[in-house]
């Protein structure tokens, strides 16, 4: 008993939540069995229990057009099972038309995903210009990606060779721009079998429209109605073109999009940070935080150079370069190849900067600068690390020593790539042990949020968290001073922002426990577990 009366309940509640005009009827008599709200605001005479109303056929037709009550309608039959069929109902009058372009563009134009714009378009195109609706892409490397809606099925995919395009009549001039063919000069019986599977019926009208792209067609539109009436009148090219202008807007968009979003992430993948040597004697850590935006190409860059030829000493390098996008990106990879072609032949970080400066004067096409810290890091005695730098323009490194106090290193020097003759006054410092020279960019400091949401993090702010993390190690260090940022923005941020810290390890103890390794400090044992805080020792 439940199941005979929850059936037509939830055959009924379907019908009702149909977007799309359906009428249930019996295939013994014709009687109509279901209606949705849809289908009555077309066919006010379509109740259930009654004869199947005009314009409803009757004579086993599979499709319709005809005028109703001041509207021009559309509808295709559809077995359901042995003993119902339902027809499809399209209201195809000029205001619906409108409608119905209307939503087209909200739709199309809700993503820059090309395989989401290319859904829509068939989506759209089935429910209201066809029974069937596929999308055939240019042929790349030989082969073509399509994607098709048939009645009572979900969207499909695939490719197809590209010999095969000439098999459906239009589709190879649709594909090379060529004005769409009018539907009546098309043989829908020449339509292959991969284009309209068995089920669907014989095709009974075919058109096939270009989708206008940007500069070059981005596809071919391919519409089918079933149905040995079936036919597609000049209003219905009409409004298809005007509908496959948008999609192929849409597309091209997308498509472009895809391809700008490729390259940026090739130039990004190679100007991120190289993964950080760990020399003998000290402890190197960095980070990269690149900007939210997919397509924004950043110039904050750091690297290290490991002792090659006669250096004897690592060189660190840190940087700004000014803009976004892909100058900066080129300006970026001319400075890092310059830096590592000057390390070979040993030259202190001075003169670097200097011979950089340069170097971009006289191959510069237009004014750009760069912001940077070089420096040279090598062992001292008893465990301590020297550190000569020079600074460009950039935001002065800072040291954490010991006892928690923040230093600046006085390094300045005038922007690189600016003027003929720069300006470059370095300094020296050395860590002692577990001290900590910090090198960073000033999307650091100039991180907006806090309670307004416009307000800089700030060099106070900076100074106080890295006095916070002393005892820490560099990576643990970096991991803080990030945390705080995306805290203080929100999980937000317009700009990048790199950091590369030096540490001077720490003193071994001089008691080792049963020979073994020393005991480590509760943030190095932190560290090798993953925790944030170390945990207290009883």
């Amino acid at each position: 008993m439940t199941t005979r009366t929850a059936a037509p309940a939830l055959l009924t509640a379907v019908f009702e939540a149909a977007s799309e005009a359906m009428v249930l009827c019996s295939a013994a008599d014709g009687t109509v069995v279901l209606t949705n709200e849809a289908a009555r605001r077309l066919v006010p005479g379509a109740r259930p229990g009654r004869p199947a109303p005009a314009p409803l056929p009757t004579d086993g037709s599979d499709s319709f057009q005809a005028e109703h009550e001041g509207r021009r309608l559309s509808g295709t039959r559809r077995p359901v099972d042995d003993g119902h069929y339902a027809w499809y109902l399209r209201d195809r009058t000029e205001s619906n038309d409108l409608a119905f372009l209307a939503e087209a563009g909200r739709r199309l134009s809700a993503s820059l995903h090309v395989r989401r714009c290319i859904r829509t378009t068939v989506e759209l195109a089935a429910a209201y210009l066809a029974d069937a609706a596929m999308v055939v892409l240019p042929p790349h490397r030989r082969q073509s990606d399509w994607t098709r809606l048939l009645p009572g099925r979900p969207v499909e995919e695939g490719t197809l060779r590209e010999a095969t395009l000439g098999e459906v009549p239009g589709l190879a001039e649709a594909l090379g721009g060529f004005p769409p063919i009018p539907s009546r000069w098309l043989d829908p019986a020449q339509a292959p079998a991969w284009l309209v599977p068995a089920g669907f019926g014989p095709v009974g009208a075919l058109l096939v429209i270009p989708l206008p792209g940007n500069a070059e067609p981005a596809g071919a539109l391919i519409l089918a109605r079933c149905g040995p009436q079936a036919r597609f009148t000049a209003a219905d090219e009409a409004l298809a073109r005007v509908f496959a202008a948008r999609a192929g807007a849409a597309v091209a968009a997308a498509v472009l999009y895809r391809d700008q979003v490729d390259t940026a992430a090739v130039l990004q993948a190679d100007l991120l940070p190289p993964e950080l040597p760990q020399p003998d004697g000290f402890e190197l850590a960095g980070s990269y935080q690149a900007a939210g935006d997919a397509l924004r190409i950043g110039g904050d860059f750091y690297d290290v150079f490991t002792p090659s030829g006669p250096a004897t000493d690592t060189m660190i390098a840190l940087g700004d370069v000014c803009g976004t996008g892909p100058e900066a990106a080129v300006l970026t990879g001319k400075v890092r190849q310059t830096l590592r072609a000057l390390r070979l032949v040993r030259t202190e970080p001075a003169a670097m900067l200097t011979v950089l400066n340069e170097a971009l004067l006289q191959s510069a096409r237009t004014p750009r600068f760069v912001t940077m810290v070089v420096g040279s890091v090598r062992r001292a005695d008893h465990g301590r690390v020297r550190l000569d730098l020079a600074s460009g323009g950039h935001p002065a490194p800072l040291v954490l020593r010991g006892d928690g106090r923040v230093e600046e290193v006085p390094t300045s020097g005038t922007l690189i790539g600016v003027l003929p003759r720069t300006v470059v006054r370095p300094a020296s410092t050395e860590l002692a042990p577990g001290e900590l020279c910090l090198l960073y960019s000033d999307g650091l400091t100039e991180a907006r949020g806090g309670p307004t949401g416009a307000e800089q993090f700030g060099e106070d702010r900076l100074h106080q968290t890295l006095a916070e993390c002393r005892g820490m190690p560099g990576a643990a260090t970096v991991d803080r001073l990030r945390q705080v940022v995306a805290d203080w923005t929100r999980g937000g941020g317009s700009d990048d922002i790199a950091m590369l810290a030096v540490r001077a390890p720490d003193r071994t103890p001089l008691s080792l426990r049963g020979g073994g390794a020393p005991t480590p400090s509760p943030y190095v044992a932190a560290a090798r577990r993953g925790d944030r805080r170390p945990r207290s020792r009883s």
